[in-house]
């Protein structure tokens, strides 16, 4: 697991209302299908849930209302009942367009579909909003290492006519840096990967949809042509491996912020320290250049 450390906080920025790249309705109907489904797509969030109790309970803080969004919200109170006294959950809400008043919520965990928000930084600021002073945020999505597999098979089953069909994902020092312009405390963003082997981009692409996940891209959707399946299988098989397998990746990016409060510890200031590191080396016998 790598991660990013960021120290620091910003005041409220004035972010201005960026074009749509994501058709609202068809990411709220995506995410509707996948909560009615039930097949292996949804190991997804489970693994995403472990990760992020696993993450909460290094805390010892406890916690009386509580905001989840996203799909696991859909399961709020087996989930998350044993994390706070009072659970908000909403499914499919628009991070983005919130409207939840400030200081409502002391811990807000919103995993699984920031990746796909229209205004991300807005996102962030209305859920740094909704904490109270001190209040916990808890994110996850998807980062750009997400399904490279995927994507370079239909890079080459498209051939001349490339096509948009896996919406962009950020990196995970944007994440950081988104983080730090919301106004969050004690930011820190990491990622966890994980591997999953297929034998037909069907399956995966049914473990998607069973998820919730797939091209909510705003605009109408290109016509591939009734041959594309078979020029998808072609390219698959130039992925395989030896035991006939696809290797795809999926990269959770997860956040974590504090509301800013004054009680809070403060970073040590930029050149404070009493010791160099350059001394201990040497006493070390050991060198800073390689």
């Amino acid at each position: 697991m790598s991660a990013i450390i960021v120290q620091g906080t910003s005041s409220d920025m004035q972010v201005a209302s960026p074009q749509e790249i994501f058709d609202r309705r068809r990411r709220c109907a995506m995410r509707e299908r996948g909560a009615h489904r039930k097949g292996a797509g949804h190991f997804l969030w489970e693994l995403l849930a472990d990760d992020l109790i696993d993450r909460l309970n290094c805390t010892t803080r406890q916690f009386d209302r509580a905001l989840i969004l996203g799909p696991l919200a859909g399961q709020a109170e087996e989930t998350w009942g044993g994390k706070a006294a009072d659970l908000v959950s909403l499914p499919f809400a628009e991070e983005d367009r919130l409207g939840i008043d400030s200081g409502s919520f002391d811990l807000v965990i919103a995993a699984g579909t920031l990746d796909s928000v229209n205004d991300l930084p807005g996102a962030l600021v209305q859920i740094r909003r909704a904490l109270r002073p001190d209040g916990l945020f808890l994110g996850a999505m998807f980062g750009a290492g997400t399904l490279a597999s995927l994507k370079r098979a239909m890079m080459i089953a498209d051939g001349d006519r490339t096509s948009a069909h896996v919406h962009p994902q950020i990196e995970l020092r944007t994440a950081a840096d988104l983080l730090a312009r919301a106004g969050f405390a004690l930011q820190v963003a990491d990622k966890v990967e994980t591997n999953v082997h297929y034998g037909d981009w069907r399956t995966l692409i049914a473990d998607l949809r069973d998820a919730g996940i797939g091209n909510s891209l705003a605009g109408p959707k290109p016509y591939l042509g009734s041959s594309y399946p078979a020029r998808l299988d072609a390219a698959w098989a130039t992925l395989r491996n030896a035991n006939g397998k696809v290797r795809e990746r999926f990269e959770f990016l997860h956040l974590s912020g504090w509301a800013p409060s004054p009680d809070q510890p403060k970073p040590a200031a930029r050149g404070s320290g009493k010791v160099s590191l350059t001394s201990v080396f040497e006493k070390t016998g050991k060198n800073l250049r390689p």
